[in-house]
Parts: C-alpha cells; structure tokens; sequence
C-alpha cells in the first residue's frame, strides 16, 4: 500500500473553509483541466455519509475512465472521507482533516492507496502513477493558494510526502 500526504494552511475560517472543501461542486476548481474531470452525478450542496459521486476523468493518454466514490464519514468542520467504489485502484482512502489554527486552518490530505496487477501495478506506480497523484497534489495546492491565500510567502507547505506502508507483500512507494 502507498501513501501520499499534503499538508496545507488556509486563510480562512473553519466554516468557509469546511463549506468550500466538503461540496463536491468545488472540486472541478482544484483538479488540473488536463485530468477532464467531470461530474456525472447529480449532487446536492451540502455532502453526507453514503453519497455516492460518479465522475469522468482521463488520468492518462485521455482515454475517460469511470471513477466512483462513496463519501464514508463526515464530521463537520473536522473531517471528511471518501472511499473508491470503482475506478483505478485496487484501493482508494482519501482522508480530508480540518484544524482551526486562530484566524487559519491547517488542512491534510492523507491518501492511501493500492494498485491493481501486481508486480505490473508496483512498476506502473513507479514511473507513472507516483508522479501523477503528486502533480495532481501540487495543482491543488497551488489552486488553493491561488483561492485562499493572496499572500502565498504568509502560507507554507507543512509537509507532502508519499510514503511506502509496509504491506503483506513488503513492497513501498519506491517499489
């Protein structure tokens, strides 16, 4: 299993920041245009435990792919997550933690995930899908820099990083 975490300040208050990140709408605005990002399903306002979003992207040679995922927990203005139900992955966690820090917000994105096809997987991991997942991290940060943070020199990153987690088969992100 891999890990990639990012770790990101936010100029702005818990409740505009938690109603920004917690709509789906708002997710076109920080995924690159290259991945043709598309929301299939009709989605309400406001997300909850259970809802189902279908989307269109085009990871690679922009060939759509169908991707599914079920939002599994909500904790207002704490944290939300969402889980793969079909796409790409063998396995899809993506944690989205909210933390108050006086007039700012510290947000982490903790995702772990699992390639399908083995030894392929672990190959196709190292020289495509390792740099995809942190070109895709590095836009949304600076998407959200760009939205919340006028001052980007004030907003740093505190860490982003993906890590390999030791898995029944012992391989990492290096792997």
């Amino acid at each position: 299993m891999y890990q990639l975490k990012r770790t990101q300040l936010v100029r702005a208050d818990i409740a505009s920041c938690w109603d920004f990140f917690s709509s789906p709408h708002n997710l076109s605005l920080i995924t690159p245009s290259s991945m043709g990002f598309a929301v299939i399903t009709e989605i309400p306002d406001k997300m909850y435990e259970g809802l189902m979003i279908e989307y269109t992207v085009k990871p690679l040679l922009g060939i759509p792919m169908r991707w599914v995922t079920e939002i599994k927990t909500v904790r207002e203005n704490a944290f939300f997550v969402d889980e793969q139900r079909v796409g790409p992955y063998k396995m899809w966690h993506h944690e989205h933690h909210f933390k108050e820090l006086g007039d700012m917000v510290e947000m982490t994105d903790i995702v772990s995930y699992e390639l399908p096809l083995g030894i392929f997987g672990r190959l196709m991991h190292r020289l495509i899908v390792k740099k995809k997942l942190e070109s895709i991290f590095t836009y949304r940060f600076a998407a959200v820099e760009k939205l919340f943070n006028q001052v980007a020199s004030e907003s740093v990153t505190l860490s982003h990083e993906v890590q390999g987690l030791s898995s029944a088969s012992g391989h990492s992100a290096g792997n």
